[in-house]
């Protein structure tokens, strides 16, 4: 909050659909508040409620490694999902109206998120596995339930998501043919992770370059409406249904 004050001109912080349309309407950055990681809770849905007033509206429950709530992709050897806490945390995001984030929980744990969850969710920052086969990337069968579910997942910029040996912008949307192959438009965005990945695919070494998605989807065929789906038309539809 403090970062906006500083830079009232240019962000705006936001919690809802309305806030987020009036703070593109009047030129600004939407800033929305977010945690990668649920240990901060400590254990106790009070904390978290505390954490929802002070505007936190989308939480991912772990952040690769386990903690109270689930386990992560690097604690896969146990093949653990949600924990019993785990359970209570995901249920009150879902009466709380947060938007739920799957990107670094286990593969377990992201199919007990599809039988506790009632909401859609997302996958803020993941690509597809069958395209690049690294552990943080969803399978197809996670995809395809998590557009079943009305999810949307964001494309990460990680080079080692990207492709094993030539990550780059074509490479990158190799990955959203892909999704759209699978299920359609409707459930791919971009994520890029700038603020954790040490480099970059060629062609989108800072946010300067994000362009360059546009211009290869167009390059692909895709249409003007589906392009601005990708590039942020689906999520806004995800949290106008979560958030309200």
């Amino acid at each position: 909050y403090s970062e906006c004050e500083r830079n009232r001109d240019a962000i705006q912080p936001v919690t809802s659909y309305d806030e987020i349309m009036e703070a593109v309407r009047n030129g600004k950055v939407a800033a929305m508040l977010s945690i990668e990681g649920a240990d901060v809770i400590e254990g106790r849905l009070s904390v978290l409620r505390t954490f929802y007033r002070l505007g936190v509206r989308m939480v991912g429950l772990v952040h690769s490694l386990r903690n109270p709530l689930a386990d992560g992709v690097a604690d896969a050897r146990t093949r653990g999902g949600l924990s019993e806490l785990g359970v209570q945390v995901v249920e009150e995001l879902d009466r709380l109206g947060v938007v739920i984030d799957v990107s670094h929980i286990s593969d377990p744990g992201f199919w007990d998120i599809i039988e506790v969850s009632k909401r859609p969710f997302v996958a803020s920052h993941s690509n597809s596995r069958s395209v690049c086969p690294h552990p943080r990337n969803m399978t197809d069968e996670m995809i395809q339930a998590l557009a079943e579910r009305g999810g949307v997942m964001g494309m990460n910029f990680a080079p080692s998501f990207v492709h094993p040996k030539e990550p780059s912008v074509e490479t990158l949307v190799d990955h959203i043919d892909h999704i759209v192959g699978l299920v359609g438009p409707d459930h791919v965005g971009l994520g890029s992770d700038f603020d954790g990945i040490p480099s970059t695919p060629r062609g989108l070494e800072d946010a300067a370059r994000m362009p360059n998605i546009t211009a290869e989807l167009v390059r692909r065929g895709y249409s003007e409406e589906d392009v601005r789906k990708i590039l942020g038309g689906n999520h806004l539809k995800l949290f106008r249904k979560v958030l309200g």
